[in-house]
């Protein structure tokens, strides 16, 4: 003997009921907000020269693209390269064969906390460096003079 299997519709224990609305007009307010923001930027950049990149790339071939400005005022070593009648003055591109790439974007990240921070008269957050990386830092920042 066969029973008739009906379909049951269920709904979840908790379901939200938001307004379609609602959910437009916050997304249509973040995309105004979002447009402001871009053309209020490009604006800016349109009066100011274009920014010069380096690109720094690890021993795995890594590539890290740092601000020129804040590469040469942050490292003696990069500096050092950068104006100088190196290739690398001349392609704007420096290897370090001897840096790993976890290594080389810790210091990138330091170069930018650098920049932030030099002259700053608020108090300076810790820059966080894990135990377990913190002898090959030392070793890099030492080569980079940074």
């Amino acid at each position: 003997r066969r029973s008739a299997v009906t379909p049951r519709t269920t709904t979840p224990p908790f379901s939200f009921q938001f307004s379609t609305t609602y959910t437009l007009s916050i997304f249509h307010f973040q995309l105004k907000r979002r447009i402001h923001r871009s053309a209020k930027n490009s604006i800016m950049s349109e009066s100011k020269e274009e920014k010069v990149y380096v690109k720094l790339v690890s021993a795995e071939g890594h590539e890290f693209f740092l601000d020129k400005e804040i590469a040469m005022a942050s490292s003696t070593t990069i500096r050092t390269m950068l104006e100088g009648q190196f290739r690398e003055a001349q392609d704007n591109i420096i290897r370090f064969p001897d840096i790993a790439g976890y290594i080389l974007e810790r210091v990138v990240r330091y170069l930018h906390y650098k920049a932030q921070y030099s002259n700053s008269t608020a108090r300076i957050p810790e820059f966080l460096v894990e135990p377990e990386i913190a002898l090959e830092l030392l070793i890099a920042a030492k080569y980079l003079d940074c």
